[in-house]
């Protein structure tokens, strides 16, 4: 199994802190922690570090940034051969206070210009394919050549490219925020009645398999002709940043390896959940030993 990844890439800064800072105030931390992040980006890096050989298409700066993310690609053994570096662009940076009591994140990102094509083509087959509608026209690309491959979309801004690119792939996944703007209704988890009709008018437009992500509420979907939430595990959360990214990584990894849509979905939010107690978007990642285990005493 080969996977090709295409999307964002950015640049994680994290200030672990123990409550929100008050405006206008000095704080001190004994440390921070910097790595790599974005949605395709760290889907691609944990499909890599969980053994699929990996492909990832995607842009940074000709900075130190830049290189601190090739260095984690070249680490993980990762393909960087569509990582462009351009010296018009600054990598892509986000700033995120971690709230360690509450496990709660705030982000502040700084993203320079939208570049929705790489210069160069990429003809590369593939069994899997992750994408995050970022540089949505290599994407496009990437899903006509491979029209065979299992295809996840990480959709969590509606605009036209995710439109565009939802309906061509084989998962679109979801987040809340997505499906209430879709449907412009506020969801309720405890109301299975929005959430089926949400998912019905997803799957409505977009013609594919569609999950929406309830964060630690689980997923909905639909699985042998029944609506039903694949409910999350609870753990207590230190850092939530990229929890959302390694659970659309462990998905396309269990889906694209063959297991079952509701085992697939289990996994990933294990994954997830594993994530969430641990510092750092890229640095939280489990390996896959670690899930499978985690997953055989709860």
């Amino acid at each position: 199994m080969r996977a090709i990844c295409v999307g964002h890439s950015t640049f994680d800064t994290t200030l672990p802190m123990n409550e929100y800072p008050i405006e206008n105030t000095k704080n001190r931390i004994e440390k921070h922690i910097e790595c790599g992040g974005g949605p395709a980006s760290n889907g691609a890096y944990l499909l890599q570090k969980w053994g699929m050989p990996t492909t990832i298409c995607s842009v940074v700066g000709d900075d130190y940034y830049g290189d601190r993310i090739l260095d984690d690609f070249i680490q993980v053994g990762a393909d960087i051969r569509y990582i462009e570096k351009t010296k018009n662009h600054f990598t892509d940076s986000s700033y995120i206070i971690a709230n360690m009591s509450n496990g709660s994140r705030t982000i502040i990102s700084s993203k320079d210009i939208k570049i929705r094509k790489l210069s160069q083509d990429v003809n590369d087959k593939c069994d899997v394919i992750l994408i995050d509608g970022e540089h949505p026209e290599t994407a496009l690309q990437v899903l006509n050549n491979n029209p065979d491959a299992i295809s996840v979309i990480d959709a969590s801004r509606l605009n036209d490219d995710t439109r565009a690119l939802g309906k061509k792939v084989t998962y679109l996944v979801c987040s809340h925020e997505f499906a209430e703007e879709f449907i412009n209704k506020k969801l309720d988890y405890n109301n299975i009645e929005l959430l089926t009709e949400a998912h019905k008018e997803l799957v409505k437009y977009f013609n594919t398999n569609v999950i929406i992500t309830l964060e630690a509420n689980g997923s909905f979907t639909i699985i042998d002709g029944k609506y039903k939430i694949v409910p999350s595990i609870k753990v207590k959360a230190v850092d939530s940043t990229g929890a959302g990214d390694i659970f659309h990584g462990a998905f396309t990894y269990f889906i694209g390896m063959g297991y079952p849509l509701y085992e697939a979905i289990r996994l990933a939010s294990v994954t997830g959940a594993i994530s969430v107690t641990r510092i750092g978007s890229r640095f939280s990642i489990p390996t896959l030993k670690e899930v499978l285990e985690y997953d055989n005493v709860i």
